[in-house]
């Protein structure tokens, strides 16, 4: 491809709307063009890498027998609320598109197809013999971001692998689990790029088991922690660990005492010099459930831990049908704004006890009347704790479980893991934090979608049992971007071998030089015979603006035919480490095959 005749525009100055390096660095380098909130045009260069991807995926989707097919990507909400899932996406996450045709049905624009394939499998699907089947797509996915941002990271539409399969047993299922663990494993050690793959919380999508393929990146979003053995890896969601141990408190002899501007953990453990790890605190969250339920939840947790929303939320999740729901939809902790609403009276913010009293709720404003009270598990063997006295500026010193305060019977594990931590498996080993990129996610759905949407096959003694499922899912417009994030310098991007929109460019120095010309052009159409991928650099412009735009674009390997020519030799530049070489003209072909071969090893 001749640049002069590309839809190419490079910039000089950083996007003002980017905010990570590879969002800056995909508009400066004219891969990316922003239309709206969180959409963008793929322009010639990211489509072509963006193939590639899709490629690799593809051919490695298909070594496991997995057949490709396409999904619908309007589905109808009868789909979603069948499976549950309604409330979920378009109250809860609020992240589905939804809209309404002209016959007034329900429709969405599919951020994920769970209901639409397991429809597929109950209609096709009836026998063990068709089993097992592993169906997937490449396509256009939609979601509604509250927030979009960082480019291609977190947009409103975007390109993405997912694919299902269907198994008569679990046991079965598990072996399709690994299968694609592989094949993810492959697809990224083919890209060229440094992952790690994390437990992971299955979330909205659900399922028994999960598992997160994260791309290592300073800026990435998410955390993960690990621990050098390499035994352990989960990101923050979904970690789990030992705690440091409790200090010994020195409040022997219980009794309340004031504390005044002591609302917090801080303000209380500076004020009477004491650990965080002495203090029991209680938050409290407001839930509500599909059905429009407010749950008021009491957690006690050790002063020096943080609740792990996600954790909190699973738990709740779990006892939904107590509260005859399916769903959460709205999870909050309380401030002095949003207790109005169903206070009876002011409550202690800052200074509650974990036996808050229930009639601190008013049960005529339509809320569950009595606190659900949880304890994380590094609370309830605190002894001789600080805790809240329910009076505004009063602590009480010196507490216990089975004096002071009655044990609680909910025991959990809600605390958020973090760095330092002792890992569970060997306490010897601490947790040691890293930022990535999710990029992957696969599911052992189990029965969850086929047994409320009756899914179901025929065994072999002739009984109907439900299918059981896997999910598996890779971004593949994110990871084109996160191959950016993880693969730049301070000059512009530095693509992967494999992912590259071109491997070559040739830059002439100057269009007046016949030589330089007559050389470039030579090499342009031998290398392409070749079926090396090359750019020529043909446009009217400096010399210095053509080698700024060929390292900003990142293309691999550059080819400039400028003073070397003189010995009928060119140079040979290789983009990641800047390292130069110069080649006879009829040596370049097989230097950039040899080359480029090491690289795809």
């Amino acid at each position: 491809m001749r640049l002069s005749q590309m839809l190419l525009v490079t910039l000089r100055n950083e996007p003002s709307d980017a905010e990570i390096p590879s969002h800056k660095l995909l508009i400066k380098a004219g891969y990316i063009h922003r239309i709206g909130s969180g959409i963008y045009t793929y322009l010639p260069l990211m489509w072509r890498v963006i193939q590639k991807i899709a490629q690799i995926v593809r051919e490695e989707m298909n070594i496991t027998g997995a057949q490709e097919c396409l999904l619908p990507q309007l589905q109808p909400a009868n789909l979603w609320k069948e499976s549950g899932r309604w409330d979920a996406y378009t109250k809860a996450e609020g992240i589905m598109f939804t809209l309404t045709d002209r016959k007034k049905y329900d429709l969405a624009l599919g951020p994920t197809h769970e209901e639409v394939i397991t429809t597929v499998a109950r209609d096709i699907i009836c026998s063990y013999r068709q089993l097992p089947i592993c169906l997937y797509q490449i396509q256009t996915k939609f979601r509604d971001e509250i927030r979009p941002r960082f480019g291609l990271m977190r947009g409103r539409e975007f390109v993405m692998k997912d694919a299902y399969s269907f198994h008569a047993n679990q046991e079965s299922l598990k072996a399709s689990y690994q299968n694609m663990h592989v094949a993810y494993s492959n697809i990224l050690r083919r890209i060229g790029m440094a992952f790690q793959s994390v437990q992971a919380d299955s979330g909205s999508i659900g399922g028994s088991g999960s598992q997160e393929f994260m791309i290592l990146a300073e800026t990435g979003e998410d955390e993960v922690l690990y621990t050098e053995d390499g035994k352990y890896a989960a990101n923050l969601e979904k970690a789990i660990s030992l705690p440091v141990n409790a200090e010994t408190s020195t409040f022997t002899n219980c009794g309340k005492q004031k504390t005044p501007s002591a609302d917090t953990v801080e303000k209380l453990c500076n004020l009477l010099k004491c650990s965080p790890t002495q203090v029991l605190k209680n938050v409290l969250y407001e839930i509500t459930y599909n059905n429009e339920t407010t749950v008021l939840v009491l957690v006690s947790i050790r002063g020096d831990q943080q609740v792990n929303d996600i954790k909190l939320q699973n738990e709740l999740t779990k006892i939904a049908p107590q509260y005859r729901a399916k769903t959460i939809i709205l999870m909050k902790k309380t401030d002095a704004e949003s207790q109005v609403k169903w206070a009876a009276k002011s409550l202690p913010l800052g200074y509650i006890a974990p036996d808050l009293e229930d009639n601190y709720i008013d049960s005529r404003k339509q809320v569950n009347s009595k606190f659900l009270r949880l304890i994380d598990k590094t609370a309830i063997d605190l002894k001789d704790f600080i805790t809240g006295a329910n009076e505004p500026g009063y602590h009480i010193l010196g507490a216990n479980w089975g004096e002071q305060f009655k044990r609680p019977i909910a025991v959990v594990d809600l605390r958020k893991a973090k760095k330092g931590d002792y890992a569970v498996h060997d306490p010897h080993q601490t947790l040691q934090s890293a930022r990535g990129i999710e990029v992957g996610h696969i599911f052992q759905l189990g029965i969850k979608y086929s047994q409320v949407m009756k899914a179901t096959y025929t065994n072999q003694e002739g009984k109907e049992e439900p299918l059981w499922m896997g999910c598996y899912g890779i971004g593949v417009s994110r990871l084109a971007q996160a191959a950016v994030e993880q693969s730049n310098d301070k000059d512009g991007i530095i693509w992967p071998v494999a992912i590259a929109p071109y491997h070559v460019i040739i830059c002439i120095p100057n269009m007046n030089n016949d030589k330089q010309v007559e050389t470039a052009e030579k090499l342009y159409i031998e290398l392409n015979k070749a079926g090396i991928e090359t750019l020529i650099d043909d446009r009217k412009e400096r010399a210095g603006v053509k080698f700024k735009d060929a390292d900003l674009l990142g293309i691999p390997y550059r080819i400039i035919t400028g003073k070397s020519l003189v010995n009928n030799k060119v140079e040979l530049v290789k983009r990641e480490n800047k390292e130069a070489y110069e080649f006879a003209i009829q040596e370049v072909v097989v230097v950039l095959k040899n080359w480029i071969r090491e690289a795809l090893d």
